[in-house]
C-alpha cells in the first residue's frame, strides 16, 4: 500500500472510508486484545436469502477493505447465522408447508429441510448464503448460532445475562406492550419435553451454574441454559454476541434502529460496548413495499445474475446506502451500464476520485481495464428488433459491423453481456414491444431519414448518422427533438425509450434500419 493511497483514504468522503474511520477511532491507536478487528454480519435463516441479505455482507466487506487501506491491524469478517431461532411463521415461498407447520416453535437447525436436500431447514438456507458469499469471492468465516450455543462458547455470557437479569429486564420491559410484559423473558429455554423454543417467564435459580426455573403445561422444570439448553431473545442475543465475540463493526437496516439502541444498552450492562456501524435504508420492491424473506417479494440473486453481471448488483448496492431504493427487474439495465461507465472512467482519475468511484470498492482497488465497446442498453435495443428468437451468433454478426475485430474471444465480457441481453429481452422486453403507426408529420420525417440513410455508405460512422438524424428532426418541424426521438423509438423499436440512434443504426446496419422504416411506413 502506498503512502499516497493511505493518505487519500484517511480523508476520502466515500462512505466506506467514513465508516472505516469510526473503527479506527474506536481503536484509539491500539490493537484489540483479540488481536484483530472483527466485522460481523447477521443472518436470520427463517426464509430464503435475498439480495437485501447479501447486500449487508457486500457493504461490510467494502468497509473492511477501506479499513485495511488505512490501518495494518488484521481484520476478520464473521457471517453469523441465527439458526437456533425458533420458527415463528412458515414462509410463503417454500415447499412442504404442512410439514413445516408441524415444527413451528422448534429451532431452525432441528427442523427438516422442506427442499429435502440438507440436514435441516437452517442448513439449507445457510448453504444458500454461503454459496452467494463464495461466488463473489468474499473472505469470511461462517458461524452458526447452534454451534456456538451447543459447544459452550456462549456459556460465560449466558451466565452474565442471568447475573444481570433484572437490569436487562429494566431495559426491555418499558419497550413492550402490557400483555407482552407479563410473559417476557430475556432467556428462551429449549423445552426438555417438546424441543420447542419456549416464550415463558423464568426465575433465576443459580446464575453461576446457569440454572433457571420455568413452567410448561402446568409442570415446573429446573433447567440449565448452558451448552444449548436455551437461547436468548434476539435483542439480548445480539448484545450477548457483541460482548462474547468483542465485535467492532456491524451495520444493520433502518428498521432495527430502536433494537440497536436497546441491544447497545444491554451490552453495556454486560460489561461490553456496542460496535460501530452504519444504519442503512431498506430495499423496496417495485410497489415500494419493504422486501421480506417470508413474503418472497424481493429480487433473488439468481434472477439478477440471469439478466446482468455480478458487478452490476454490487454497483447497485454500493450507491447511496442511506437512501431507500427499489429493487426489481427494471433497475438492472441501468445498473449494468452505469457500472461500466464508472469502470471506464477509473484509470484516468486522480487518486481521490478513484477512492470515491464505486468500482474501487467493488473490486477492492483491482479494477479491470478491459474495454466495453457497446452498452447494455444498445444490446437490448438490438436484440429487441431482432425478436425473441435472436441468438448469440446473430448478435455477434451485427457487432462485427460496428466493432473492429468483434468476437467472443476478443471481448469475453461482451459475450456474457449478450447472454444477459438475450435473456432479458426474451422474458421482459419482447412481450411488451408494440410498434405504433407514425402520424403525418412523423411519416414525412421517416421518409426524409430513409433518403438520407440511402445516401450514406453502409459502414458510415455513428456520429455521421447521428448528425443526419438530428437534421431530419430539426427540419421536420419537431420543436422539441425529444419528440422526434420518441417517435423513432415507438415506431421503429416498439418501445417508449431507446438508444442513441446514430449508434443503434451503425450497429444494426443502414440497410436493416431502412427495412424498419419501410415496415413503419407500410
Amino acid at each position: 500500500m502506498t503512502d499516497d493511497l493511505r493518505a487519500a483514504a484517511l480523508v476520502s468522503k466515500a462512505w466506506p472510508y467514513e465508516e472505516a474511520r469510526k473503527v479506527l477511532a474506536r481503536l484509539k491507536g491500539g490493537v484489540p486484545a483479540k488481536g484483530n478487528v472483527l466485522f460481523e454480519t447477521g443472518y436470520g435463516p427463517s426464509g430464503l436469502p435475498h439480495i437485501g441479505t447479501f447486500n449487508e455482507v457486500l457493504r461490510t466487506t467494502m468497509v473492511r477493505r477501506a479499513f485495511a487501506e488505512m490501518s495494518d491491524v488484521p481484520t476478520r469478517l464473521l457471517a453469523f447465522s441465527d439458526d437456533m431461532d425458533g420458527l415463528r411463521k412458515v414462509p410463503d415461498n417454500v415447499p412442504n408447508q404442512a410439514m413445516l407447520t408441524q415444527h413451528l416453535g422448534e429451532p431452525l437447525s432441528r427442523i427438516p429441510d422442506p427442499f429435502g436436500k440438507f440436514e435441516s431447514f437452517a442448513h439449507h438456507n445457510n448453504a444458500m448464503l454461503r454459496a452467494f458469499l463464495d461466488r463473489f469471492g468474499f473472505e469470511y468465516e461462517f458461524a452458526s448460532s447452534t454451534d456456538y450455543y451447543t459447544s459452550g462458547r456462549f456459556d460465560d455470557q449466558l451466565k452474565n445475562v442471568l447475573a444481570n437479569y433484572q437490569a436487562i429486564m429494566d431495559i426491555m420491559l418499558p419497550t413492550l406492550r402490557e400483555e407482552r410484559r407479563r410473559t417476557y423473558s430475556p432467556v428462551l429455554p429449549i423445552s426438555p419435553v417438546s424441543g420447542k423454543v419456549l416464550q415463558v417467564p423464568i426465575e433465576v435459580v443459580d446464575a453461576a451454574a446457569g440454572l433457571i426455573r420455568f413452567e410448561e403445561d402446568g409442570t415446573t422444570h429446573e433447567h440449565c441454559i448452558l451448552s444449548g439448553g436455551a437461547k436468548l431473545q434476539w435483542k439480548v442475543d445480539w448484545a450477548m454476541r457483541w460482548v462474547a465475540l468483542d465485535v467492532d463493526y456491524e451495520m444493520y437496516g433502518k428498521d432495527l434502529t430502536d433494537s440497536g439502541v436497546q441491544s447497545g444498552r444491554i451490552a453495556k450492562v454486560m460489561g461490553g460496548r456496542k460496535p460501530e456501524g452504519l444504519i442503512y435504508e431498506m430495499f423496496l420492491d417495485e410497489k415500494g413495499e419493504k422486501i421480506s424473506k417470508s413474503k418472497g417479494n424481493g429480487l433473488a440473486l439468481e434472477d439478477w445474475l440471469t439478466y446482468g453481471p455480478g458487478e452490476s448488483v454490487a454497483f447497485y448496492a454500493y450507491r447511496e446506502p442511506k437512501s431507500a431504493k427499489q429493487l426489481h427487474i427494471g433497475v438492472i439495465p441501468r445498473a449494468v451500464d452505469e457500472y461500466f461507465q464508472f469502470r471506464a472512467n477509473y484509470a484516468e482519475q486522480p487518486i481521490d476520485k478513484k477512492l470515491g468511484n464505486p468500482v474501487h470498492h467493488i473490486h477492492g482497488g483491482k479494477v479491470p481495464d478491459a474495454p466495453m465497446p457497446v452498452t447494455f442498453g444498445l444490446l437490448l435495443n438490438l436484440v429487441g428488433v431482432m425478436g425473441a428468437d435472436a441468438d448469440r451468433a446473430q448478435v455477434w454478426a451485427y457487432l462485427g459491423n460496428y466493432v473492429p475485430g468483434a468476437s467472443a474471444e476478443a471481448y469475453p465480457e461482451v459475450d456474457k453481456l449478450i447472454g444477459h441481453a438475450l435473456a432479458y429481452n426474451r422474458d421482459f422486453v419482447a412481450p411488451t414491444l408494440k410498434r405504433r403507426k407514425p402520424d403525418t408529420r412523423e411519416t414525412a420525417a421517416l421518409r426524409d431519414l430513409d433518403a438520407r440513410l440511402a445516401a450514406l455508405p453502409e459502414g458510415a460512422e455513428a456520429e455521421a448518422i447521428q448528425n443526419e438524424v438530428y437534421a431530419v428532426g430539426k427540419e421536420g418541424g419537431f420543436e422539441n427533438l425529444r419528440d422526434w426521438f420518441a417517435a423513432l423509438y415507438e415506431t421503429l423499436l416498439g418501445s417508449s425509450q431507446g438508444p442513441r440512434m446514430g449508434s443503434f443504426i451503425a450497429l444494426y446496419g443502414i440497410a436493416n434500419t431502412r427495412r424498419l422504416i419501410a415496415e413503419a411506413l407500410a
